[in-house]
């Protein structure tokens, strides 16, 4: 490989898949506007735009530091070995370092937003950065990730309010959850190569039957969840839709994953999700106006 060969931008783009930053950014414009709609706060574009630098900065360090940590694995797993590391696409130096980068301008645009977001962004990153090794001794390395993700909410909600309030951290319960469950079932796809490598996934732990009871469970705790909040806000008509795609989205997602087809997983991680993400957002938003 050419340690000097030039990496095209696009290429670091797949490399963080950028593309799924449509899972937590959704939630993170709901804990956002919901701290207008609770407060007497109003809408500003500067705030607004350094919430989306902030998630997608935090995103691309934490995707990008998880394929360097993770590259001899995934050289190793026929799934992942075309990734962009493992296929020589981009030198493991460069990603770390895009990585850093991202991590520094997180930092740098969370000290422009108010002093709490700052003081937090440390522990963000750890919890952000530190995921990547989870899998190696964890079997919870599934709520690690969903409590990555499940910031967005109550950290948009910081940046415009600078305090604390219940509805942002149940929004940020229900990610927790949500992302949890179907990181489990995405995981199935890799059950037999994670035992071999001796990788803690629920799916190599406890098989596959189990590991899609769980990922149920968790599923039905997350509608419980979006039924909590609705009730607490006094949801109207369009919350009430969001919650009912959301929901539906997610009963769909469980009942077309078939562990032997890559492809209906893939449906269901990428579409199924991101379409949930996005529905539930407009709708909630809309419910704050309407």
């Amino acid at each position: 490989m050419n340690k000097h060969k030039k990496v095209a931008f696009k290429d670091y783009l797949s490399l963080v898949k950028f593309s799924h930053t449509i899972f937590a950014l959704p939630f993170a414009i709901i804990g956002f506007f919901l701290s207008i709609y609770l407060t007497d706060h109003t809408f500003s574009w500067v705030v607004f735009v350094k919430v989306i630098l902030c998630m997608i900065f935090a995103r691309n360090a934490a995707v990008s530091f998880n394929r360097v940590t993770d590259r001899f694995i995934d050289k190793r797993n026929p799934r992942n070995s075309n990734r962009e590391i493992p296929s020589g696409k981009i030198h493991p130096r460069d990603a770390f370092i895009f990585s850093m980068i991202n991590a520094l301008l997180f930092i740098v645009t969370t000290f422009f937003i108010n002093k709490m977001v700052f003081y937090l962004s440390p522990i963000v990153l750890i919890v952000l950065l530190g995921y990547s090794y989870t899998k190696r001794f964890t079997v919870l390395c599934h709520f690690v990730l969903g409590l990555g993700l499940s910031l967005a909410p109550i950290g948009a909600y910081l940046a415009v309010t600078g305090q604390w309030h219940v509805v942002p951290l149940l929004f940020s319960l229900i990610v927790f959850l949500w992302v949890g469950g179907f990181d489990i079932l995405y995981s199935i796809q890799d059950e037999a190569f994670d035992k071999e490598e001796s990788i803690k996934t629920v799916p190599a732990v406890f098989g596959k039957r189990k590991s899609r009871v769980i990922s149920i469970v968790l599923h039905i705790a997350v509608l419980l969840l979006v039924l909590k909040v609705g009730y607490i806000l006094d949801s109207g008509i369009f919350y009430w839709a969001g919650a009912i795609a959301f929901i539906s989205l997610l009963i769909t997602q469980q009942l077309i994953i078939k562990p032997s087809s890559a492809k209906s997983v893939n449906f269901a991680y990428a579409t199924l999700n991101g379409l949930a993400s996005l529905l539930f957002a407009a709708f909630n938003i809309t419910s704050y106006y309407f």
